[in-house]
């Protein structure tokens, strides 16, 4: 069974997700999908993720960020708070909807906001990141230089460009509030188990972030894959990557 699902964050925006539930059984797993900054719920790897994990009788709930895809809200006034925010009203549907199994995968921006949710919450009972953003402070720094920042502040606004090129717009709010962010700190309050597969080509978020996040996560593996970049842009990259993330989740629900 597969349907559209509207829910509500916390200041009542309506955010839209894709529930997919093979066998109609609650007592069975599911999986949140968070996908990345400036895509969707649509994108290849949650449709992808959905259809392997639901082969193998555990559900699904891809959903759209505040001001992403199908969700209410302006893409300007995100922030990972506001992502943060949109996960845990997830989590807290699905609770009420008698799931008792819940975990969670998130790719590079949701990855971030997939760490700092899971740091916070009791619910889950797995986590898998996908070339997770675990420093958006340092990520800033290193595209743009001072006086931009500078300008930023001034206007309250900047002209970004998301993954499939189109030019948006992204208040300063969000700077002000990756300063705030502490993941590496939230990394160290995640008990269950997690994996973390990243490129060592990735261009966009750097390996060592990742290193750093694993080593601080108590119970986590971190999977290289070589030569991959952060889209997983050849295709046996990213086989590689879902097969990864798809098998640890898969292993990770087993009855035990």
């Amino acid at each position: 069974m597969k349907e559209k699902v509207y829910f509500k964050n916390s200041k009542g925006d309506k955010l839209c997700g894709i529930l997919s539930n093979p066998t109609s059984q609650k007592e069975k797993p599911i999986i949140i999908l968070c996908h990345g900054f400036s895509t969707s719920k649509e994108g290849r790897t949650y449709v992808r993720l959905e259809d392997i994990l639901n082969d193998k009788g555990i559900s699904t709930f891809r959903f759209d960020f505040f001001g992403h895809g199908e969700s209410e809200g302006k893409f300007e006034e995100i922030t990972t708070f506001e992502a943060v925010d949109d996960i845990q009203n997830a989590i807290k549907l699905l609770k009420e909807s008698d799931y008792k199994k819940i975990g969670l995968i998130g790719s590079s921006f949701g990855g971030m906001a997939s760490i700092l949710a899971a740091s916070k919450s009791n619910a889950l009972y797995v986590l898998a990141l996908k070339s997770p953003v675990s420093d958006y402070t340092a990520l800033i720094h290193s595209r743009v230089d001072e006086k931009d920042i500078k300008n930023w502040k001034e206007k309250g606004i900047i002209d970004v460009t998301g993954v499939d090129d189109e030019a948006r717009k992204l208040k300063y709010s969000f700077y002000e509030e990756a300063e705030k962010v502490k993941a590496y700190e939230a990394a160290q309050n995640i008990k269950i188990p997690a994996l973390i597969v990243h490129g060592d080509e990735d261009e966009t978020v750097p390996i060592e972030q990742s290193k750093k996040t694993a080593s601080l996560i108590q119970n986590c593996r971190l999977e290289i894959i070589e030569g991959a970049d952060h889209t997983y842009s050849e295709a046996s990259h990213f086989e590689k990557m879902l097969d990864m993330i798809s098998e640890f989740i898969i292993e990770q629900s087993q009855d035990k």
